[in-house]
């Protein structure tokens, strides 16, 4: 199979790139970064494959017909590229989460590509209370951000694509080597302070380990479905206060954490959004939509995933946190060598 991947040279994408050249498959993977998609070669398992770099900047002029360029033969295309983040410019969300989709789209139009698979979010379910075993058919609330409305319209774009088989897949909070979002921005936390602990801690979060998303998009690739929006999660949810405890000893540190009371955060945070649209440049180290994900439970329903695309996560959490703590551990080690 050829198979194009947008986002190739971000955490997700990459490790998706790498299972396709480790499965034997012919890779075509688009970015913006020259030096990280040398990292994303360096990693690749066999050489006697075609895998191809495409630097590309979606919402360019040209990168609409770049992207159809790059998409000439494949036999589908995954979608990874976007910006995920709790905070950032409008402008910025638009070009990396709807401009990229509509892009993406056309090619798969363009090319006659039978196959698209998707990466959304589950953060189009979040609306500030607790809900558990969410199922994909439940109407979604008012976006909380604009990171889940691009993704929403994402969504939207997508459901209107010609391909054969298009799947929308949903992981919860992936993390793992590579990761740069989710356990990093913890981590500057618990450098500068406590990390505020909400509603006793009590809030139960649903983590994915990478490999267990890469898995997820392996059995789309394959799977004999026409349309299809489907969850992903490590399905062993835990308590806020419980993940922090874990994080602190696989990884060898003091996460402090400090009792608070929620409307206080959600205030605090407030106020530094505020101060931020001020300063453009400049990301609050806490937003209402981060404070909200530490204070609510949200677990997934992940039936679909398993009677769809025979989803079992295969890497259990404590051993995905283990190899992430190893993992950050030895990046560190040569990052010092250098």
């Amino acid at each position: 199979m050829r198979v194009l991947v947008t986002g190739g040279t971000g955490f997700l994408g990459r490790h998706i790139v790498w299972r396709l050249n480790a499965s034997g498959h012919s890779v075509v993977f688009t970015g913006r970064n020259p030096k990280h998609a040398a990292d994303v070669l360096a990693g690749m398992e066999r050489h006697d494959l075609e895998t191809r770099f495409v630097m590309l900047e979606h919402g360019d002029p040209k990168s609409a017909t770049l992207l159809a360029e790059s998409a000439a033969d494949a036999d589908a295309v995954i979608h990874c590229a976007a910006l995920s983040s709790p905070w950032g410019r409008r402008e910025a969300f638009e070009r990396a989460n709807v401009a990229s989709t509509s892009e993406v789209v056309g090619a798969c139009e363009a090319r006659r590509i039978p196959r698209l698979v998707h990466i959304s979010t589950p953060s189009l379910y979040f609306d500030f209370r607790d809900r558990l075993g969410i199922r994909e058919e439940e109407p979604l609330p008012p976006p909380v951000n604009e990171y889940a409305r691009t993704k929403g319209i994402a969504e939207d774009l997508v459901a209107r694509a010609q391909s054969d088989s298009v799947i929308v897949l949903r992981p919860r909070a992936i993390f793992g080597p590579w990761d740069a979002t989710l356990l990093p921005r913890i981590f500057r936390v618990a450098k500068v302070s406590r990390l505020p602990l909400m509603r006793g801690g009590n809030a139960l979060i649903d983590l994915t380990y990478v490999d267990n998303v890469v898995d997820a998009v392996m059995l789309a690739l394959g799977a004999d479905i026409e349309r299809a929006v489907v969850n992903i999660s490590n399905g062993e949810p835990m308590t806020v206060r419980d993940m922090f405890a874990k994080l602190g000893r696989a990884f060898g540190l003091e996460l402090r954490v400090r009792p608070v009371p929620y409307p206080l955060v959600d205030a605090i945070a407030a106020l530094l959004e505020r101060a931020a649209r001020l300063r453009p440049d400049w990301e609050p180290p806490i937003t209402r939509y981060s404070a909200g994900l530490l204070a609510f439970s949200q677990t997934l329903d992940l039936t679909r995933a398993r009677i769809l695309l025979g989803y079992v996560p295969r890497v259990p959490l404590d051993v995905g946190i283990a190899r992430t703590a190893a993992w950050f551990a030895a990046a560190a080690h040569r990052k010092n060598d250098r």
